[in-house]
C-alpha cells in the first residue's frame, strides 16, 4: 500500500503499479508546471521588451538575445539555382557556408542573402553575484 505521496509504507516494497502511479503523477505535475512556466515567461518577456524592469529579492529578470543566420529558400534558389538549393535542402547554414568556402557558391552573394533572426530568452540572474 502507498501513502499520500505514492511512497510505499515503511518496510514495504512498492509494487510496479505503485511506481507507475507515482511516475504518472509526477509527470502530469511537471507538464502542468512547464505550461505555466512558459506562459509566465511569455508575459515577463513581453513586459521586459516593453521596457519594464522585474526583480525579486533573489533574482533579476533580463533578456538574453541570441541570433541565428538563415537563408530564405526562395531567394537562395533564385540566386544559386535549383541544384544548389537541393544540395543544402533546408538551407542549412553550415552546409551553405561550407559550399561557399569550397568555392561552389559565391561567398559574397551568400552573405547578402543571410537573414539574422533574434530570439529572446528569459534569464534569471542571481542578485548575490
Amino acid at each position: 500500500m502507498t501513502d499520500a505521496t505514492g511512497s510505499a509504507e515503511p518496510g514495504e516494497t512498492p509494487t510496479l503499479s505503485d511506481l507507475l502511479e507515482r511516475y504518472a503523477t509526477i509527470r502530469d505535475t511537471l507538464q502542468g508546471l512547464e505550461v505555466e512556466r512558459d506562459e509566465l515567461a511569455g508575459l515577463i518577456k513581453a513586459a521586459l521588451l516593453a521596457g519594464e524592469h522585474a526583480e525579486t529579492e533573489l533574482y533579476r529578470a533580463t533578456l538574453k538575445t541570441s541570433r541565428r543566420v538563415e537563408y530564405p529558400l526562395e531567394r537562395f534558389r533564385e540566386t544559386f539555382g535549383d541544384a544548389a538549393a537541393l544540395e543544402v535542402a533546408s538551407i542549412d547554414r553550415k552546409k551553405a557556408e561550407a559550399l561557399a568556402k569550397a568555392g561552389d557558391l559565391d561567398g559574397e552573394r551568400l552573405k547578402d542573402l543571410a537573414v539574422v533572426r533574434e530570439v529572446q530568452a528569459l534569464v534569471l540572474q542571481p542578485k548575490t553575484i
